[in-house]
């Protein structure tokens, strides 16, 4: 009677997804984002990549065995690794090493093992470190060097620039139309391939796109929340443009220019921090959209990725209450 077989509830059926194999699937994704920075800031992108990366893991590994004693440590299973490269893309290549450090103790020490580690934090860990260091270092969170191809057409001295959002901000606030400020706004071209100054990951939409569809394909994420961020994007700030389009930009210039891709792609869809059904995914990226071209054309800051998320990262658990995932098996009531 010793060996007995013990059954469990069901579902039995056993998915073929674990923890590991889903990050180091999205590290691969970010593979083509690597490349294109390297491409775009030379060395200084690799240095703020490898430094990102091993003070994410680094943290959380000492953090899992002297701090909160796990047994078994879970530092090496890619999360912490893609927090590493995610934050490193929402920053510039020039971002000093020490400024990166402080950036990985709040996103890996205050983000994500303050409530346990993967799994139990309620915000992204990457952009809680980066909103921290816009706080904190607004001066070199805010340089953008210009791209190395640029750098000898341009001049020696040439070696920082606005972003393209940038660009469009201070000019309109500074009394000029769109159509006058079109020589100094990169074209699409540049905006897609990631020929512009901002920060190293977010810079080209091609390489995200490349990681992106990776992902579909590998099913790490559903098409709901990248493409519903970047519609309700468009939409809403093409409004904007209708009405007015020497005061605002097009809906392609705002999908494309700055954080939008990165966010939609790789941030928004994090499974820990968005909700669970299709239906909570689609009212989530929805409202971030949204958010992201009030803060951009309202605001005082001209990118509002970031902040769009953390903030509907609040709410999923509100939107998982009200929408709930279809339960197994259905109650059925045998009285009389």
């Amino acid at each position: 009677m010793s060996n007995r077989l013990l059954v469990s509830m069901s579902p039995h059926d056993k998915g073929d997804f674990k923890v590991e194999k889903i990050m180091w699937g999205v590290v691969i994704a970010l593979i083509p984002s690597i490349f294109a920075s390297v491409y775009f800031y030379g060395l200084q992108a690799i240095r703020v990549v490898v430094a990102a990366v091993f003070f994410c893991v680094a943290l959380e590994y000492l953090i899992q065995k002297y701090v909160l004693k796990f047994k078994k440590i879970t530092a090496m299973d890619g999360s912490a690794a893609v927090t590493g490269l995610l934050l490193a893309f929402n920053v510039p290549s020039t971002i000093p090493t020490w400024q990166l450090f402080v950036g990985s103790i709040i996103a890996i020490g205050v983000a994500k093992m303050t409530f346990g580690g993967l799994g139990k934090n309620p915000f992204n860990p990457a952009l809680i470190g980066r909103a921290f260091m816009l706080a904190s270092f607004p001066v070199e969170m805010t340089t953008w060097p210009v791209p190395l191809k640029n750098i000898w057409s341009l001049g020696a001295d040439a070696v920082t620039s606005a972003t393209p959002l940038g660009l469009v901000k201070e000019g309109v606030k500074a009394g000029q139309t769109i159509q006058q400020l079109s020589d100094k706004i990169p074209s699409y071209f540049d905006l897609f391939i990631g020929n512009i100054g901002g920060c190293i990951g977010e810079i080209s939409a091609l390489a995200i796109l490349i990681g992106g569809i990776y992902m579909l394909h590998k099913k790490i994420i559903t098409w709901h929340i990248p493409v519903f961020y970047l519609l309700s994007l468009g939409l809403f700030t093409g409004v904007f443009w209708l009405v007015n389009p020497a005061k605002y930009a097009d809906p392609l210039f705002h999908i494309l220019a700055g954080g939008a891709m990165l966010g939609a792609w790789f941030m928004a869809t994090d499974m820990v921090t968005s909700p669970m059904t299709p239906l909570g995914q689609i009212i989530f990226a929805v409202a971030a959209g949204v958010l992201c071209g009030l803060i951009r054309l309202i605001g005082s800051y001209p990118e509002g990725c970031s902040y769009s998320i953390l903030i509907m990262n609040a709410f999923v658990p509100l939107i998982d209450k009200f929408i709930k995932p279809k339960k197994f098996g259905t109650e059925v009531n045998y009285g009389g």
